[in-house]
Formats: structure tokens, sequence, C-alpha cells
């Protein structure tokens, strides 16, 4: 900020306005807004907001014009000795090289609190990229790891699906095998059901029990060309032989009767 510039930034803390119009100024070398000063300065005790001094005196705080009109430039100074307005211009300047002194001071403030912020935020930043760096190299450490799980996974599936193919091949011929020993085994008990058992007869003549000639079952026959069909064969000579040996009842009937005593 040049000397030159008739531009002065409110000293309230939480304002920092460009002035203009009336201002508020103190005798600790502060200078307020308007709406500020007016706000502050009505009460009593009076409080420099930007210092916290004690404005007791009567022109410990004045309002002034910053634009002044010519009039009042003309006859603001007139009738004063040189000293006193030389006494006066010197204070005058003073001010304003502490007001531009103080808005330096407060601008090299401003930027050490940002460059330190800007540092704090840069290391967490780091920090932050370390910590996000640490983190994608274990991920990659376990992908890497689940890759090789993967790949072992994989061939023990391939090992199974060889060792699963080579069991139902060995079942498919375990169930030939089956199957064929079950054919065998039906075609020979179907044989062994040819011949039927021996059974005993009885001669009631003589009362004598006496064991028949072996008797096949019957022969199913098929249909030949000629329309001509038997369902069963006859049974053998000697079979029907023994069958017939029953007494018949007219052979009973032609027995004397013999009276019990």
């Amino acid at each position: 900020m040049a000397l030159c510039d008739d531009i002065l930034l409110c000293n309230f803390p939480k304002c920092r306005t460009k002035l203009s119009g009336f201002a508020w100024v103190t005798a600790c070398s502060h200078v307020f807004c308007d709406q500020h000063g007016s706000g502050e300065f009505s009460r009593s005790p009076a409080i420099c907001p930007a210092c916290s001094s004690a404005l007791s005196g009567k022109l410990d705080i004045v309002r002034t014009e910053l634009s002044p009109s010519e009039e009042y430039k003309a006859m603001v100074l007139a009738g004063l000795r040189p000293d006193v307005v030389l006494d006066i211009s010197a204070r005058a300047l003073a001010f304003w090289s502490y007001q531009v002194h103080q808005e330096h001071m407060y601008q090299e403030y401003s930027l050490s609190r940002a460059e330190a912020q800007l540092k704090q935020m840069d290391k967490v930043l780091t920090q932050q990229n370390q910590s996000r760096e640490l983190e994608l190299n274990g991920i990659r450490g376990e992908i890497t790891s689940m890759k090789k799980v993967m790949e072992d996974y994989k061939r023990k599936y391939s090992e199974v699906s060889e060792r699963l193919m080579e069991r139902n091949r060995q079942y498919q011929k375990l169930q030939g095998l089956y199957d064929s020993l079950r054919l065998r085994n039906m075609v020979v008990g179907v044989g062994d059901r040819d011949v039927l058992p021996q059974p005993v007869h009885h001669d009631f003549n003589t009362g004598v029990a006496r064991q028949g000639t072996p008797q096949r079952s019957p022969q199913f026959l098929s249909v030949g060309h000629e329309g001509d069909s038997r369902f069963f064969s006859c049974l053998e000579a000697e079979g029907a032989k023994t069958f017939f040996q029953f007494s018949s009842p007219a052979k009973e009937r032609g027995r004397p009767f013999m009276k019990k005593h």
C-alpha cells in the first residue's frame, strides 16, 4: 500500500472493510468504520476494539470526514503558526504511516499463518500419501497372494477333476461288470428253475411211499407259421402213470364193507 493511496481499512477484527465517508479515529492510532465506531464507542467507558485501550479523554475519539470539502481544507488550519501546522501534519502523517505499517504487519501475519497451514496441510497430505501407499502396497501384496492361492486352487481343481473322471471311468467299468454278472446269474437261475424237485408219491393200495421220477416244467411252445399252436407240453408218460396210480372211487366202492364190531 503506497502512502499516496487514500484507502484505509477498518481496524475492527471481524470487519476489515475499506473506509469511505466518515470514520472514527482514536488516540491509540486506530480507525474504524462508521458502523462499528458508532456501536462500540456509544458505551461508557469506551474501549478500543483493536488494542483494548481505555478511551476516557474528550478528544480520544474523533469522528472525522475522510473526504472533506475544499472549504474545510481552507479553514481547518487557517490562522495557525507554521510550527503548529507542521506538528499537526507530522502527527497526521505518523497516523497514516502507522496504519500502513499495521496493515503490512497484518498481511505478513496472514501470510505466515497461510504458510504454516500450507506446511501443515502438506505434511498431512504427505502422511496420508504415505499411508495410502502402504495400504496400496499391502493390497498389492494381498492380490499377489490371492493370485497364488487361486492358481493353487485351480491346480487342485484340475487334479480333482482328473481323479473324478478316472473314478467315473472305473465306475462305468464296474457297472458293466456288475450288469454282465447279474445277467449271467439270472440266466443260471432260470436254468435251475427248469428242473422241478422230485415229488414223493404214495401208493394207497400198498401203503408204500416211493419217489417219483423227475419231472420238467411245462414247456412253452411258439406259434408256428401255419397257425397251429400249443401252449403246454404233455406230461411225460411215466409221470402220468404215477399220477394215475391213485385209487378211483369205483374201486373203493367195490371193496367189501367190513362191519366193525
